[in-house]
């Protein structure tokens, strides 16, 4: 009993020193003072969690209490934002109702508390993504009140931060959905330190060896990095001081992730990447009519004493990016022969930077935002609504919806008025179209973009000067949706043709009705599925359109489907379905027509062995091979896929259904091959592909199953699949194929 006292009071000390950091914390900040609520909803959150410890051990209570003051001091919110989450897991975890949260802190704080209670089941059916369903909740009161996703994204911070305590396969989703999700938010709302940490975090437990890999590297290179900034900063001080510039100069290195992220995109080496050390150029200014001036000073002197790079200057002053960042960015070419990006921006620019809108949200009476961030805010928010109005009915697509454009990269379009939108990158004229009016979209049938006429596919570019061109036969068509790239285009699209496709359903429900009629069976659910099956229809909706629209038409094959009368001629068997066919190491597997459920133990990894390989599928899209970080995904019934963790289609599942990823661990031995497929560049010259596979076959004994090779102005590509035991066979290749004089570059795809 003396030590549970002890403990007891080792944690209650522990709560306390946490707590009244908090609120030294709130007590600094310049919000009007209002500890009493604070201290209302911290007792309350201390008694209902009361008893209640995480996974790492700590009292439940010193959660909430990380959240507020990631909430309080690097966000900036005030009383109501810090007393929600205190609260924010009550309604969830306890006894507790959003209505009892309203009768004691009133309704905002209440509003703000459900926004963030996750919740099961709703708008996708049987088979919901809880995830995707707590999000689009997440979204709706979001877009009353922005505080609902600051606190959220100050949740998973503290989350991410305590991750370890957590099994494999709940790193592993958490990690993934908040790559998916938080840090492109967090990107969003100009959170930057919030969403670099997030994308690290999330790194670092799915990628541990790459990420230790490259912090030992960034570590080796800081002496290394700090001479180059003095040598390159020192005559920039100096000509600044002459001219009396009141600045500070600050050395920014990248970021683990965002180095790893080039490294995959570009295909290149940590040793290729240019801009691993950026300046980063702060001034103070106390006219802000006089900063975007200044800037300009500042950039002629920093270009008067290094070379600046013609195609690499960005500048968003007078144009910031919607999340408000406004700076002046150019890379100047420094004396070593190396080139540098500079970052030119006020120390109010900073601020905004660094914290996003939230460094400038004053909530007023009814949680209206100030006006300086209400425009940019506003639009947006505008934005989730529209999305929210007409909602994906499946989870990953309206979380791809959702990705699509709140979280793009922007460029600016100018209208025959010369006024500038905002647009994502790689938008389309139909997008452009939809973006300044519905009537716009439906109506258009192509544009002229710098005078010139292009069609409804044309993509824009930053600067193109757009006018839309209607007519009012014109009608939305099908194939639309693969030329719209934008939220809000595309759920427009989808919109019109759910209308139209709703009068071909019900002419299809008809034509349905009287094939069961005529045959004498049924119209239910199982003969419908198995209609839907032989015509690779995805949904009965599908099925009922091509119906009413006559690509499909009903007759003996259907007929035979569901009579169980299989026709005894070639190609017999497309008319079962449900016999799945498993293929492994190239031997096609016993058909089975009966589906034994698997027992997954979640909390235990897969282990890929030789023995277990056979019972798992290998995604066919990333390709892993022994060595590769991995998962796998349970479908919930029979099939298990193996995919990298980095994979598309994985990272899709993680945000979607992550539930149903498993921790996956490789123990193979090298008796099994994989298929992996290498990229060759290099100077064409006689001899280089017999060199090329005088290597493969006689050095290192290795199976090609493939090459492709073309050759053009004296520079060769060629592309090798391979049979491989594990990425030690790929390193092993990469490095003798390297050797080659005429090779200069060799990666895996």
């Amino acid at each position: 009993m003396e030590n549970v006292s002890i403990k007891e009071l080792e944690d209650e000390k522990m709560v306390s020193q946490a707590y009244q950091h908090l609120v030294e914390t709130y007590l600094n900040s310049k919000h009007r003072k209002h500890v009493e609520i604070i201290d209302k909803a911290f007792n309350f959150a201390k008694e209902a969690h009361k008893g209640v410890r995480r996974l790492s051990g700590e009292p439940y209570i010193m959660h909430p209490i990380a959240v507020a003051q990631i909430a309080c001091e690097e966000i900036g919110l005030g009383s109501t934002s810090i007393c929600a989450a205190l609260l924010h897991d009550v309604v969830e975890d306890t006894d507790y109702t959003a209505e009892d949260i309203a009768n004691i802190f009133g309704e905002k704080i209440a509003q703000i508390v459900d926004g963030l209670t996750k919740i099961s089941g709703g708008i996708f059916g049987d088979k919901a993504s809880a995830q995707a369903e707590s999000f689009k909740k997440l979204l709706l009161t979001m877009s009353d009140d922005i505080r609902v996703i600051l606190i959220k994204i100050s949740d998973r911070l503290h989350n991410m931060r305590t991750l370890g305590s957590q099994l494999p396969n709940k790193q592993y989703k958490i990690a993934g959905e908040t790559l998916y999700i938080y840090a492109p938010l967090a990107n969003r709302l100009g959170l930057n330190k919030i969403k670099e940490e997030l994308e690290d975090l999330s790194f670092s437990y799915e990628h541990p060896e790459e990420y230790s890999a490259l912090k030992a590297k960034l570590a080796g290179m800081k002496e290394h990095l700090t001479t180059i900034f003095d040598q390159f900063t020192a005559p920039l001080r100096e000509e600044f001081d002459k001219a009396g510039i009141k600045y500070e100069i600050k050395a920014r290195i990248k970021a683990p992730y965002s180095i790893w992220s080039k490294m995959q995109n570009k295909h290149v080496t940590f040793d290729e990447i240019y801009d691993i050390l950026a300046v980063r150029i702060i001034f103070d200014c106390d006219d802000i009519s006089k900063e975007i001036a200044e800037c300009f000073q500042i950039y002629a002197i920093a270009s008067s004493i290094y070379k600046p790079h013609p195609e690499r200057m960005r500048d968003w002053l007078s144009h910031p990016k919607a999340n408000g960042y406004q700076a002046l960015h150019t890379t100047l070419m420094g004396k070593n022969g190396k080139w540098v990006e500079v970052q030119i921006r006020s120390r109010r620019m900073d601020d905004k930077a660094e914290q996003g809108f939230a460094a400038h949200w004053k909530y007023k009476e009814g949680g209206k935002t100030s006006e300086d961030s209400e425009s940019e805010l506003d639009k947006w928010l505008l934005t989730i609504k529209e999305i929210l109005d007409d909602p994906q009915p499946n989870a990953i697509d309206f979380l791809d919806t959702i990705k699509l454009n709140l979280f793009a990269s922007e460029i600016f379009v100018v209208t025959p008025k010369g006024e500038f939108k905002t647009m994502p990158a790689n938008c389309t004229v139909l997008d452009f179209a939809f973006n300044i009016h519905t009537f716009l979209g439906t109506h258009c049938i192509g544009a002229k973009v710098n005078h010139h006429l292009v069609p409804i596919s044309h993509v824009l570019q930053s600067g193109d000067q757009v006018e839309i061109l209607t007519s009012k036969t014109q009608k939305v068509e099908r194939e639309w949706i693969q030329f719209a790239t934008t939220a809000k285009a595309k759920g427009k699209i989808q919109a019109l043709l759910r209308r139209e496709d709703r009068e071909k359903l019900k002419v299809g429900e008809e034509l349905l009705n009287a094939f069961f009629l005529k045959i004498e069976k049924e119209p239910n659910s199982i003969n419908i599925d198995k209609l839907c099956r032989l015509h690779n229809m995805q949904s009965r909706e599908e099925f009922l359109v091509a119906v009413g629209e006559k690509r499909i038409n009903l007759g003996d094959n259907d007929e035979a489907t569901i009579l169980d009368k299989l026709p005894n001629k070639k190609g017999w068997g497309r008319y079962i379905p449900f016999f799945k066919k498993r293929v492994n190491n190239n031997v096609d597997a016993t058909p089975e027509i009966a589906v034994t459920p698997l027992k997954i133990d979640k909390k235990k990894p897969l282990i890929l062995n030789e023995e277990t390989m056979g019972h798992y599928i290998i995604c066919q899209s990333c390709h892993p091979i022994p060595g590769d970080d991995v998962l796998g995904y349970f479908d919930g019934v029979s099939t298990i896929t193996i995919h990298k963790r980095q994979c598309e289609i994985a990272s899709k599942l993680k945000a979607s259904d992550g539930n149903h990823i498993l921790a996956a661990n490789w123990d193979t031995h090298k008796r099994i091959s994989f298929p992996a497929t290498l990229r060759i560049e290099g100077i064409d010259h006689i001899g280089v592909l017999h060199q090329i596979t005088g290597i493969l076959y006689q050095q290192l004994n290795v199976n090609i199953h493939k090459l492709e090779i073309d050759s053009q102005d004296g520079i060769f590509r060629a592309e090798i699949q391979l049979g491989v035991h594990d990425v030690n066979d790929i390193r092993s290749i990469c490095k003798n194929l390297k050797k080659i004089k005429e090779i200069k570059d060799v990666k895996r795809f």
